[in-house]
C-alpha cells in the first residue's frame, strides 16, 4: 500500500524540477507565492474578477508585481533586473505560483514580458537597452508597461497570423533624415492595453517604399491617436486587461524592431513580423502550458478538504470513518483524484522540462549565429543545409549520451559535447517537439481534468465560494488553450518537427532507457510507455510510406486528419516521459536531503504510482489513436502486423491498475493543513 505523509512541499519540488542549487529561483518562487496567495487571492475572494473593466483594484496587481520583484524578473542585471541569462524556467515557476490561485493574474504579470519579447529577441541593442530599462521598476522614471499587438479584428483573429490588415507607409522622408512612418494598427484581444505605455505591433507595408512586414514599437506619446479601444467582453481571465485598440501614429523608422536597411530607395526591415513572432512564441508558449497544470495541482488539497468534511455537521460523529474521511471512504472519489493529480504532475514535468531545455538552447543559438556569421553562412536555407550535413555527428553524439560512461569514447564525447552546432541541434530538435506539445497537451487535456475537479466537489463546484476557486480555474483553461496559438497551431508545428531523424533517434534512445528502467525500477511501470512509443514510431513509419486509394500520401501537411492525431499521441508520450524523469530524479537525488530521508521511500513510491497511472493512460490513448489511423487506412497484412504490436502494448499494462488503487489509498490518508493558505 502506498503511503503519503503530507502533500509535497518545496523540498520535493526543488528536486523534481531541478532548482535545489538555485537560491535565486527559490526566492522568486517565494515572492510569487506571497503575491498569489495574499494579494491575488483576496481579490478573487472579493469578486474583483467579476467585471470586464480594468478597475483601480485590479491596477494594484501591477504595484504588487513591482514591489515583489516579479516585474524585474525578465530583465538582466544591467537593465535593472537581478538574474542574468535566459529566464524561461524562472518565468514558468512564477507562472506556476500565480496560476495556483488565478491564471488571469499570471497573464497580467506575463503581458509586459510578451510585449518586450520581440525587442528582447530581435531588437537592436539600443532598442533592447532602452525598453528593458524603462520597463524595470527603478528610481528616476515611471515603470513602463507594454502590450503585444498581433491579432486583428474578425474574421482574421486567431485564424492566420500571417494575414495582416494593419498597414505602414512612409509619412515623411526628407533628404538625409530618418524616415517617418505612419502606422495604422487595429488589434483584437490585446492583453495589457489598459495600462500600456508602448505597443509592439505587427504591420505590413502599404507603400512601395517599404518592403514586406515587420513589427514596430508604438508609444502612447507619439503624434496621432493611441486609442486603447473597448474592453473585450471575455468571461475568463478577468484579472488581466484585454481590449481592442485602434492605433494611428506617426513614428520614426528607428522603431522598426531589429532595425532596417535602405536599398534602392526602399526601407527593408531586417526581420519580418513572422520571423519575430516565431522566435517569440517558441519560448513564451511554455508558461501558458504550465498555467493549466498548476491549477490541477492546486485543486488537490481543496478537493481532499471538501471530501473529508462532506458529512461533518450532520449525524456523523468524530472518530468514525464517515466523519474523518467523508467521501474518501469510497474509492471512486480518491481514484479519480489520483487521475487528476497524475495529469497535473505530468503537465508540470513537461512544461518545466521544456523551459529548462529552452534556457540551455538560448545561449547556444546566439553562439551558433555568431559562428555562421564568421563563416559567411547567411540565410535560413544555407544554415539549414549546413546543419543537415552535421546530422551524422549529432546522431553519433546521441549514441554516446546514452552509452554507459565506462563504455563510451570519452575523448570523442568531450569533443562533441563542446561542439556548439551539435549541442544546439539536439536541443533545437527536442524543444521543437516539447514546447508545442506542452502548449497542446497541458491546456487541452488539463481543461478536461479541471472539469473533473469541479465534478469532484459536486454542486459546490459551480458556486462562487467553492474552495480553491475551481470553477474559475476550469473556465479559464479554455482561454489558455487559445493563447499564443490554439491547438491546431501546435499540431501544425509538431507535424513539421516530429519526423525529424534526430528526434526519432532520440525517441529510440528513450525507448531503450525506459526498457532498462522497467527492469531496474519496476515500480514506475515504464514498460507500457516504451511499448506505446514503439507503436507510435511504427504508425508514423507506416503513414509516411503509405498512400490512400487515390495514390495520395497519407502523411503530409495537408492530411491533418492523419498528422494531427499523431501529434496528439506524441504529446501524451512526452508528457508521461517527463513525469517518469522527474520521479527518477526524486528517487536518485532525494537521499541527499536529510529532511526527506524518513519519508522518501513512501513519497517516491506514491509518485511512482502516479507515473504508472499516467503511463497506463498514455498507452491507452496512443494505442487508440494509432489503431484508428492504421486500421482506418491499412491493408490486411499490415493490419495484422500492427495487431501483434498492439497486443504487446495491451499485455504490458498488466498490474498497472493496482497503482491506481494504491494511490487512492494514499490520498485517503494524507495529512493536510487545518485550513487553506489562501482565502476561500
Amino acid at each position: 500500500m502506498s503511503k503519503l505523509a503530507t502533500l509535497p512541499g518545496d523540498d520535493i519540488r526543488q528536486i523534481m524540477w531541478r532548482f535545489t542549487d538555485r537560491y535565486d529561483l527559490q526566492m522568486v518562487v517565494q515572492s510569487a507565492r506571497g503575491v498569489a496567495r495574499g494579494h491575488v487571492a483576496r481579490m478573487v475572494a472579493d469578486g474583483v474578477r467579476n467585471s470586464h473593466e480594468w478597475t483601480d483594484r485590479k491596477q494594484t496587481l501591477l504595484d504588487a508585481f513591482d514591489a515583489s520583484g516579479l516585474t524585474a524578473l525578465y530583465m538582466d542585471t544591467n537593465q535593472g533586473g537581478y538574474i542574468d541569462g535566459p529566464k524561461n524556467f524562472a518565468l514558468s515557476l512564477t507562472t506556476f505560483e500565480l496560476s495556483w490561485v488565478d491564471a488571469g493574474a499570471a497573464t497580467c504579470g506575463l503581458a509586459n514580458n510578451l510585449a518586450l519579447a520581440p525587442i528582447h529577441e530581435k531588437g537592436t541593442p539600443e532598442q533592447r537597452d532602452h525598453y528593458m530599462q524603462m520597463s524595470c521598476p527603478g528610481e528616476g522614471h515611471p515603470t513602463w508597461r507594454g502590450a503585444f499587438a498581433l491579432t486583428e479584428p474578425l474574421p482574421f483573429v486567431g485564424v492566420d497570423t500571417g494575414i495582416l490588415t494593419s498597414k505602414m507607409r512612409v509619412a515623411d522622408w526628407e533628404e538625409g533624415q530618418e524616415p517617418m512612418l505612419q502606422v495604422d494598427k487595429r488589434g483584437r484581444f490585446i492583453t495589457g492595453m489598459d495600462f500600456a505605455n508602448f505597443v509592439t505591433a505587427a504591420v505590413t507595408s502599404d507603400d512601395p517604399r517599404i518592403k514586406g512586414s515587420c513589427m514596430v514599437i508604438l508609444e502612447e506619446g507619439d503624434p496621432g491617436s493611441f486609442d486603447r479601444g473597448a474592453p473585450t467582453m471575455k468571461m475568463v481571465h478577468q484579472l488581466s486587461s484585454t481590449r481592442d485598440p485602434i492605433l494611428s501614429l506617426k513614428v520614426p523608422a528607428s522603431r522598426i524592431i531589429g532595425g532596417y536597411t535602405v536599398k534602392d530607395g526602399v526601407i527593408v526591415p531586417n526581420y519580418s513580423h513572422a520571423e519575430i513572432i516565431g522566435s517569440v512564441f517558441h519560448r513564451t508558449r511554455i508558461p501558458v502550458g504550465v498555467m493549466t497544470s498548476a491549477k490541477l495541482l492546486s485543486s488537490v488539497e481543496p478537493i481532499i478538504r471538501y471530501h473529508r468534511g462532506r458529512f461533518r455537521g450532520g449525524d456523523a460523529q468524530p472518530g468514525t470513518p464517515r466523519f474523518d474521511q467523508g467521501l474518501q471512504m469510497k474509492e471512486d472519489a480518491v481514484q479519480r483524484l489520483a487521475d487528476l493529480w497524475a495529469t497535473g504532475e505530468a503537465g508540470c514535468s513537461l512544461g518545466f522540462d521544456a523551459a529548462r531545455k529552452a534556457d540551455l538552447l538560448d545561449p547556444l543559438e546566439k553562439e551558433k549565429e555568431a559562428l555562421f556569421h564568421e563563416q559567411g553562412i547567411t540565410g535560413p536555407r544555407a544554415q539549414m543545409s549546413a546543419l543537415k550535413k552535421m546530422e551524422p555527428k549529432v546522431l553519433e553524439y546521441l549514441d554516446l549520451v546514452f552509452t554507459p560512461e565506462d563504455k563510451r569514447d570519452a575523448a570523442r564525447f568531450a569533443e562533441l559535447s563542446a561542439d556548439v552546432f551539435v549541442q544546439s541541434t539536439v536541443l533545437d530538435v527536442e524543444t521543437n517537439v516539447l514546447i508545442p506539445a506542452c502548449k497542446l497537451w497541458c491546456p487541452g487535456v488539463g481543461a478536461n481534468m479541471m472539469r473533473e475537479a469541479v465534478s469532484l466537489v459536486g454542486g459546490y463546484g459551480v458556486t462562487e465560494d467553492c474552495p480553491g476557486f475551481l470553477f474559475q480555474k476550469w473556465t479559464d483553461t479554455q482561454l489558455e488553450a487559445t493563447y499564443e496559438g490554439p491547438e491546431v497551431v501546435q499540431r501544425r508545428h509538431m507535424t513539421a518537427t516530429m519526423a525529424n531523424p534526430v528526434f526519432l533517434a532520440l525517441m529510440g534512445h528513450w525507448i531503450d532507457e525506459l526498457d532498462g528502467l522497467a527492469e531496474t525500477w519496476p515500480a514506475a511501470s515504464t514498460k507500457p510507455l516504451a511499448q506505446a512509443m514503439r507503436v507510435w514510431l511504427w504508425t508514423l513509419n507506416y503513414l509516411q510510406n503509405a498512400k490512400d486509394p487515390e495514390g495520395k500520401k497519407l502523411f503530409s501537411g495537408n492530411r491533418q486528419g492523419v498528422t494531427f492525431p499523431l501529434a496528439d499521441a506524441l504529446a501524451w508520450l512526452v508528457a508521461a516521459r517527463s513525469l517518469v524523469d522527474d520521479v527518477r530524479e526524486l528517487k536518485n537525488k532525494g537521499p541527499e536531503n536529510p529532511m526527506l530521508v524518513e519519508s522518501l521511500d513512501d513519497t517516491v513510491g506514491f509518485f511512482a504510482d502516479l507515473a504508472t497511472i499516467q503511463n497506463a493512460r498514455t498507452a491507452g490513448e496512443v494505442g487508440r489513436i494509432c489503431a484508428d489511423l492504421v486500421y482506418g487506412y491499412a491493408t490486411e497484412p499490415i493490419a495484422a502486423e500492427f495487431a501483434a504490436l498492439r497486443a504487446q502494448l495491451d499485455v504490458s499494462l498488466a498490474g498497472a491498475r493496482l497503482a491506481r488503487d494504491r494511490a487512492g489509498d494514499a490520498i485517503s490518508g494524507v495529512m493536510i493543513p487545518e485550513a487553506l493558505d489562501y482565502p476561500l
